[in-house]
């Protein structure tokens, strides 16, 4: 993963694991929400932003890999770094860590739609500049 990657420090509760206390394979894209919420929260946007311009930011599609489970009470960290911006979407490349070990990757790519509509619009112009700086530092 980049230094440059956006990380978020996560815990794994009871509700996050099946019977065995493994976390169930979806809550991993629970995780990585959070890290792409928290990224844009940083940079100043949180998702009533986004709404009030009719905006909405779905998920287009996802391609996940798991590799090791990870448990009850382990100290994760969620990253998030934008592989390619577009003029109507994002694409991240997500990974879930227990210390340096990876446990999962994807790669996520996220549209912007109206919200009226559920058609593919343009990021709002202030999201995409701010986007846009972080990728090129």
């Amino acid at each position: 993963m980049s230094e440059s990657a956006f990380s978020l420090p996560l815990r794994v509760y009871i509700e996050d694991t099946d019977a065995g206390g493994i976390v169930y394979y979806v809550n991993y894209l629970k995780f990585m929400e959070r890290a792409r919420t928290e990224l844009m929260r940083s940079l100043g946007y949180d998702k009533p932003a986004i709404l009030e311009e009719n905006r909405l930011m779905v998920v287009h599609c996802a391609d996940v890999q798991y590799r090791k489970p990870a448990k009850l009470d382990d100290a994760l960290t969620a990253t998030a770094v934008i592989s390619k911006l577009a003029r109507s979407y994002i694409v991240f490349y997500q990974e879930i860590l227990r210390g340096g070990e990876l446990l999962c990757a994807g790669t996520i790519k996220v549209a912007c739609v109206t919200q009226d509509a559920m058609k593919p619009t343009a990021l709002p112009k202030s999201v995409h500049a701010a986007l846009k700086e972080i990728i090129s530092s």
